[in-house]
């Protein structure tokens, strides 16, 4: 599995777009297609051109929230918020060999999704970000570790956890040592997509 996914930005479906083949032209190989508030059709059709678009770049291609869409054009999966559908339902609707990703914030949450059990884990946010509204409380390097630190001492194996929200370059580093697998970065990729080249070197 990829360490590092780009969230897709933009207020328009041609923003999105323009957004995301900068990031596949400069190497990424794993979107989110997210765009909230969009109007339906808008986003089915943002979705069906991200997922051609990665099948040509042979990148993964994952619709934030929405399953049927992601079932409809044969995405390679989904990404699920708490207050979503299930992963449960998901898989029924997309079959197991879809991917399916959900999002945590706390302990609790992660035990959640590794009983559920879902492909990845976005636990975040790691610092304020305004890509993202209604934002979960805030958790902080310390908080990755006091989470990673606690499914050790029970033995519970460490999933694939991917910090999101606010993450920059500059933090790999640290989140790698304390046990983080990857990271869904929006901002950071989208203001500069040959980021993109320095984030995969940083990732071990």
């Amino acid at each position: 599995m990829e360490k590092l996914q780009y969230i897709s930005q933009g207020f328009t479906r041609e923003e999105q777009e323009f957004n995301i083949r900068k990031a596949l032209d400069n190497g990424i190989k794993w979107v989110q297609v997210r765009w909230k508030n969009a109007d339906e059709s808008e986003f089915f059709q943002l979705c069906e051109i991200s997922k051609k678009l990665c099948s040509e770049y042979q990148s993964v291609c994952i619709i934030n929230d929405h399953v049927q869409i992601a079932k409809d054009i044969d995405a390679d999966g989904v990404h699920l918020g708490l207050k979503d559908v299930s992963i449960e339902i998901a898989r029924h609707v997309l079959g197991k060999n879809k991917i399916i990703g959900g999002t945590a914030n706390t302990i609790s949450d992660v035990l959640q999704r590794i009983n559920e059990p879902c492909d990845y884990i976005g636990l975040g946010p790691l610092r304020f970000t305004s890509t993202k509204q209604q934002l979960s409380p805030v958790l902080g390097f310390e908080d990755y570790q006091n989470i990673v630190e606690h499914l050790r001492e029970n033995l519970i194996s460490v999933p694939k956890i991917f910090a999101i929200g606010g993450v920059v370059l500059q933090d790999i580093e640290l989140l790698q040592q304390i046990g983080i697998y990857g990271a869904a970065v929006s901002g950071e990729i989208t203001n500069r997509p040959a980021v993109i080249k320095e984030f995969k070197k940083a990732m071990i």
